[in-house]
């Protein structure tokens, strides 16, 4: 498949840019500085853009597959690059006639709030990441309006180490007893097996230890 990835040279999207690779798809890696990746491979395409760019993202999507969102903030928590990047490439989907849209976001977004504990709730998203958070609903809000074939991905908070393929997916709203942590592995294998799986079109799944 020809799979482009927003957000390639983030924590999560270097990684799935990775494994894309691996498992043998062609790989459009779209970031600021795509270069950071160090990757070789004939491939891969880097694309030097910005999400809130609407020109850059339609050349972009021309073409592909399947697109897989994982764009963060970095150090600007502020800014709304998630939902108005989101945006964007849900138009320029619309545009190319693009229809699998697969999209990381985080578990406590929506109905799954109730999955989070006090630390979470009061500390992390209802204090230091408010706005992050904040934008990750308005995301996934744009998602499930798009008219697309999507799947939104909710991870835990992100941890080094291997892929264990021992967490819990599909978890439900009254689910407490969770660490509310997934390695980065994990999360890569999830959001890769959306490509060839429909169990989960068109839904919201948290995944978490």
């Amino acid at each position: 498949m020809k799979i482009i990835v927003f957000g390639a040279t983030g924590s999560i999207g270097h990684l799935v840019v990775a494994r894309l690779l691996e498992d043998g798809h062609c790989v459009t890696a779209f970031a600021r500085n795509p270069g950071k990746l160090g990757i070789n491979n004939p491939n891969l395409t880097l694309i030097a853009g910005n999400a809130l760019d609407t020109a850059n993202v339609n050349d972009a999507v021309d073409g592909q597959d399947a697109v897989i969102i994982t764009l963060g903030s970095g150090i600007l928590r502020g800014n709304a690059i998630r939902s108005q990047g989101t945006l964007n490439i849900i138009q320029a989907m619309h545009a190319h006639g693009v229809r699998r849209l697969i999209c990381q976001s985080t578990l406590g977004a929506h109905e799954s709030w109730s999955n989070l504990n006090f630390f979470w709730k009061r500390v992390m998203f209802g204090g230091l990441l408010r706005a992050a958070f904040r934008d990750h609903e308005l995301q996934e809000t744009i998602v499930r309006a798009s008219g697309l074939d999507w799947t939104i991905v909710r991870p835990g908070a992100f941890v080094d180490g291997p892929a264990t393929g021992t967490y819990k997916e599909d978890i439900q709203p009254d689910e407490h007893k969770l660490s509310l942590k997934i390695t980065r592995a994990d999360v890569v294998d999830f959001l890769n097996r959306q490509l060839a799986e429909t169990g989960y079109l068109r839904r919201a799944v948290g995944i978490s230890n």
